[in-house]
């Protein structure tokens, strides 16, 4: 099963203080994490400042190296690039609302902050 991750998702652990890749496997078992290219450079541009974003969006990067397979698409913007990769992907993790509904209204299932520290999953 694949599951692909925003932007914010991977920024989760400074930001927020959430350990994405424990609550996904905590939710879901086994799965193959993706992001897209787009992301991945978002994250790149983003680390390059200063203050806690360039921070959050440094372990961000390091933590789609590590952990997920980078996928190519169609799509120029990262949020168009997630939907695009969601509609062949079982989850999309964001919690980014209008992200969120344009992927809900594309029948992507979404797996989004809940609680404060815990992700939970939305059906469409």
């Amino acid at each position: 099963m694949s599951v692909v991750l925003d932007t914010n998702a991977l920024m989760a652990p400074v930001e927020v203080d959430v350990r994405v890749f424990e609550e996904l496997d905590r939710l879901l078992g086994e799965y193959d994490p993706v992001v897209p290219r787009a992301v991945r450079a978002e994250l790149a541009k983003l680390a390059g400042g200063n203050g806690e974003a360039a921070t959050a969006a440094s372990v961000g990067l390091d933590l789609a190296r590590r952990e997920c397979d980078v996928v190519e698409h169609d799509a120029d913007y990262a949020d168009d690039a997630v939907v695009e990769l969601g509609r062949t992907a079982d989850y999309a993790v964001t919690s980014d609302m209008p992200l969120r509904e344009r992927l809900l209204a594309a029948d992507v299932p979404v797996i989004s902050l809940r609680d404060g520290t815990k992700l939970g999953l939305t059906q469409p």
